[in-house]
């Protein structure tokens, strides 16, 4: 089963060598790396190219990338479906904790059963050594507050071609649409691997400050209404209440 795992990135030569090594640390033998560049000025595009010749000759390791300008992240993300190729894939803008971390993912999928879509796992937020914040969401519904680590998540393509791609009107919280709009229908189930299996760079797209965090929220909600789910104020203040105690403080 083959596993693409996308990386979008623009001017992200402080990050990026975190996320490539820890891919590139993979023990799974059957990996695509769809790499989208925004049109990086800075030092991104080597790096992509030293990966890429890295990766070449690697047996069951493919890579393919492009560096242009696009519409934003989930623009880009978009862009990057549609250049993969595997079974399975991920969003992978951040660092896998674990050389085993796909290799865990793509097995608790094919355990999962026929009426398995994807899988999802634990996560933290982190600013250099520090974690800000721990993911550790287990399973729930929607209508609870309850909504997996998008980071974490790995899709049968299948759902993409049922469901779409991300909704680039959606400033903040197009993942968040995205996940709503399957996770809404019942028989839509996702396995769960109960451990941090990826470190999120804080500072993200919902999570950069008090205004992105504003619009995250309104975006939640109309999310919910979009996907005509239930009472989508009352869950997307109990979502913010989850988010709230996964703070903690370590040195």
């Amino acid at each position: 089963m083959k596993v693409s795992l996308l990386v979008t990135v623009y001017n992200a030569e402080k990050n990026l060598p975190l996320t490539l090594e820890s891919i590139d640390e993979q023990d799974y033998d059957d990996l695509e790396v769809v790499i989208v560049d925004g049109g990086s000025t800075d030092g991104t595009v080597e790096l992509i190219q030293a990966f890429a010749a890295r990766a070449a000759g690697r047996k069951g390791f493919c890579v393919q990338w492009i560096s242009e300008p696009d519409g934003g992240l989930y623009d880009a993300m978009n862009k990057a479906f549609r250049m993969s190729t595997g079974e399975v894939a991920a969003v992978c803008n951040d660092k896998l904790c674990k050389p085993n971390a796909v290799s865990k993912m793509a097995a608790a999928l094919e355990q999962g059963g026929a009426d398995c879509v994807g899988v999802h796992a634990d996560l933290v937020y982190v600013q250099g050594d520090r974690v800000i914040r721990e993911w550790r969401m287990g399973q729930g519904r929607i209508s609870e507050g309850w909504m997996p680590g998008h980071p974490t998540l790995f899709l049968r393509r299948a759902v993409y071609e049922k469901y779409g791609m991300y909704d680039t009107s959606y400033r903040c919280a197009a993942d968040y649409e995205f996940m709503v709009r399957f996770l809404k229908d019942a028989e839509n189930k996702l396995a769960y691997v109960p451990e941090i299996l990826v470190a999120m760079f804080y500072g993200g797209t919902s999570n950069a400050g008090i205004s992105n965090y504003l619009v995250s929220f309104r975006e939640g909600y109309q999310a919910l209404r979009k996907n005509g789910v239930p009472h989508p104020l009352w869950i997307t203040l109990r979502r913010s209440m989850r988010v709230l105690t996964q703070f903690r403080q370590k040195h």
